[in-house]
């Protein structure tokens, strides 16, 4: 016996490579007892349900400290809702509670186990045994940290006691067993319990499993019920008084967390005069275009008396960028989650900073209106200013968010007329700039076309068993029903299409249509 764990102990200690003892150790949240541990350094394994109980010897992978930081960091943000701590400190792992801790190891020693990228038991966090979860990093790329990453999500989802989560045509027939989520760029999204390699927005989903199209998988509900933890304590409240947080009003930089789809953190800023306002929400990401987010922010303005000036919600970008003037007074920005063209806000979760800063103006009142007359835009505005204006700019935007320059109208115009051109909604402010070169925005203003603009889509929306769907071209569509779940997708073609309803229950649902340049539609229907 002596001699079997001097033998062990050997084993163990060949497995730790030099560069393991340089490991970083990270924690997400050293508070929690609850804990996942990514174990990076090689293991010994022997357990009576893995490879018919042989031991296992796992190497360590072969990724540098910089791969290492980012699988934790993207394995963190997927666990940043709940209360529990993502780690790489083995001695953190050990001191956690036996029946509330995994150990996740990150190993290229696959050949035992063939065909997948990694393997773990449902519910197998709270067993109580160390029984661990393998991430097979040959397979993943190999040694590419966002598939690891991934799949450490996935794998260690399996132990919280979540299954796969699948995809189901109009016809309730599988056509995926792991759902590989949906579009492209920043906002593309893909569920965690499905096949989330290759999508930018990943996240928990209440959605279907391969068992069948109405086995719906609530992730969130089974992972904070099952394992003896919930979700984080609210970091800042929502409601829009005293209470609300003031993180200064000239320069700020907070960090916050939205760890519910109902959860709205409320700011509060107080302007003794007009001022020009700069404010920015951005969910935590490794680099430009939000890569590896997982919160799609909204962004909600309130003046004292609580009412809602303005909602901020880019189609495109998962952040929020506002710039603004705004009189003296009480104001507050709600950071909260939402959704998208392509998943709603149900995993829209994680963590993210808000920056920003006023300056008082010499510029105090540009104030912009306008009307529709005919095919016209027609523009009035009107500037209050102790400075000489040196130029003026009329932007517009298709969507009230990414504004672009429409004209220069020089130091003394005060209107200016643009062709209406037929295209729906525009959205326009004005841009003026004082010799000092203060720069001050106008209040948005929306104007619609008098011409109608043809939808790409004609849906029936009062159902009984079938939606029809007459369409323009190929289409993908997306059914959700009250509470932003998504109960049904699938793809049509052009023309008339009928998507069978028969099955689901009576109430009100969202159809979102997709099309060819990710032209979004998105319809109301009532299933009878």
């Amino acid at each position: 016996m002596k001699n079997f764990y001097k033998t062990l102990l050997l084993l163990m200690v060949t497995l730790l490579s030099t560069a393991a003892f340089s490991l970083p150790r990270l924690n997400s949240l050293p508070s929690a007892r609850p804990t996942i541990f990514l174990d990076f350094d090689g293991h010994y394994v022997r357990s009576s349900v893995w490879n018919g109980g042989n031991p296992i010897v796992c190497t360590a992978p072969s990724l540098t400290d910089a791969q290492i930081t980012e699988i934790f960091n993207r394995v963190s943000e997927d666990y940043r809702p709940f209360d529990i701590n993502i780690t790489t400190d083995s001695t953190i792992f050990l001191s956690a509670p036996l029946a509330q801790r995994m150990r996740v190891i990150i190993t290229p020693s696959s050949s035992w186990k063939q065909g997948v990228g990694g393997v773990a038991f449902i519910g197998s966090f709270t067993w109580g045994d160390d029984t661990p979860a393998f991430v097979f990093s040959d397979r993943l790329g190999p040694n590419n940290a966002k598939y690891i990453a991934e799949c450490c999500s996935h794998e260690s989802g399996h132990t919280v006691g979540l299954s796969h989560q699948a995809s189901f045509d109009n016809n309730c027939t599988l056509t995926e067993t792991y759902n590989s989520g949906i579009g492209t760029g920043e906002t593309s999204w893909a569920p965690i319990m499905g096949n989330s390699y290759y999508r930018n927005k990943t996240g928990w989903n209440a959605g279907p499993i391969p068992s069948g199209c109405n086995n719906i998988q609530d992730n969130l509900n089974i992972i904070t019920s099952r394992n003896g933890f919930s979700y984080r304590a609210d970091d800042y409240v929502e409601t829009l008084n005293e209470a609300a947080f003031s993180p200064g009003n000239t320069s700020f930089n907070v960090n916050g967390i939205v760890a519910t789809n109902t959860d709205k953190d409320a700011f509060k800023f107080v302007f003794s005069q007009f001022s020009n306002f700069h404010f920015e929400a951005n969910p935590y990401s490794l680099g430009g275009t939000n890569e590896g987010a997982n919160l799609d922010i909204k962004v909600l303005l309130y003046d004292g008396s609580q009412t809602l000036l303005r909602t901020y919600d880019p189609s495109t970008t998962m952040d929020v960028t506002i710039d603004t003037s705004l009189k003296a007074g009480t104001y507050y920005f709600v950071v909260t989650g939402a959704g998208n063209s392509f998943s709603s806000n149900y995993g829209s979760l994680g963590s993210y900073s808000i920056t920003g800063f006023r300056s008082t103006l010499e510029i105090r009142s540009v104030a912009l209106s306008g009307n529709v007359n005919k095919d016209e835009h027609r523009l009035n505005w009107s500037i209050v200013s102790d400075e000489p204006i040196k130029s003026q700019i009329v932007e517009v935007s298709n969507n009230g968010s990414g504004f672009t320059s429409l004209s220069d109208q020089g130091t003394t115009s005060r209107n200016a007329v643009y062709p209406a051109n037929g295209n729906g909604t525009k959205y326009y402010r004005l841009k003026v700039t004082s010799v000092t070169n203060q720069i001050v925005y106008s209040n948005v203003i929306v104007l619609k076309s008098t011409e109608n603009t043809a939808k790409p889509y004609t849906v029936g929306t009062l159902v009984n068993s079938f939606i029809t769907v007459n369409a323009q071209d190929n289409f993908q569509y997306r059914i959700m029903d009250a509470n932003g779940r998504a109960v049904l997708m699938g793809s049509g073609r052009s023309g008339i299409n009928q998507i069978d309803m028969g099955n689901k229950a009576a109430g009100f649902y969202v159809i979102q249509l997709i099309g060819k340049n990710q032209q979004l539609q998105a319809e109301r229907i009532i299933k009878q």
